[in-house]
């Protein structure tokens, strides 16, 4: 007989101001703009490709030569849907502030997973096949990504052009972006699961007893 485990998620369509405080705020948008951005960069740096800019003239002035890595060529092809990133993110509940957005699954949901694989009936109030679909905070945070990309591209293309040698996170964020008062998120480093593998297995075990669970449970 297949164990039946019922979730119950409720989903409230009223804006009230908990749930506001659950929508990413400008330093997790800014601080996830950068990651992807310069992770973006990052896959480019090292071309030597050299680029012939300009027209040739009827003087017979020739086209002048620039590096790929050096470009405005580089920029814009890094920049094209650098938003659309944001949604390969998923929301860690478990984890604090910053930290519950990563890639990956998290372990909610990896553990509700494999208790559907198990055999175990899993009702989260929709289809199995779009449990993977980016959540209401990570589109969200992208809307947000686009926003800020379209107020800050000028000063995004000064660090690209001038300040290299300081980190996009600290250029942007900190110095145009966020007030001091708004920059806590940027101090915040996953460290990894805090849990001992005694914890995580008891956790386990426990998802597989025969009862009901609440959304504040998981």
């Amino acid at each position: 007989m297949k164990l039946f485990v019922l979730v119950f998620v409720c989903v409230c369509c009223s804006v009230t101001a908990e749930e506001d405080e659950r929508l990413p705020n400008k330093c997790e948008v800014c601080k996830f703009l950068t990651v992807e951005l310069q992770d973006a960069l990052e896959k480019t740096g090292r071309s030597k490709e050299v680029l012939e800019v300009g027209e040739v003239l009827d003087t017979g002035k020739r086209r002048r030569k620039i590096k790929y890595n050096l470009s405005e060529t580089r920029l814009t092809e890094a920049l094209d849907n650098i938003c659309e990133r944001i949604l390969q993110y998923n929301v860690h509940a478990e984890r604090p502030g910053s930290l519950r957005y990563a890639k990956g699954a998290s372990q909610t949901m990896t553990t509700l997973k494999n208790l559907v694989h198990k055999g175990v009936k899993v009702d989260l109030g929709l289809p199995f096949e779009l449990w993977d679909e980016p959540s209401v905070e990570v589109s969200d945070m992208k809307k947000q990504c686009e926003t800020m990309l379209e107020q800050y591209e000028e000063v995004v293309e000064d660090w690209f052009f001038h300040h290299q040698d300081l980190r996009l996170e600290n250029f942007l964020c900190q110095n145009h972006v966020l007030k001091t008062s708004e920059q806590e998120c940027i101090k915040e480093a996953w460290k990894g699961d805090m849990r001992t593998k005694r914890e995580v297995k008891e956790a386990e075990s426990d998802s597989t007893e025969e009862e009901v669970h609440d959304a504040g449970e998981l």
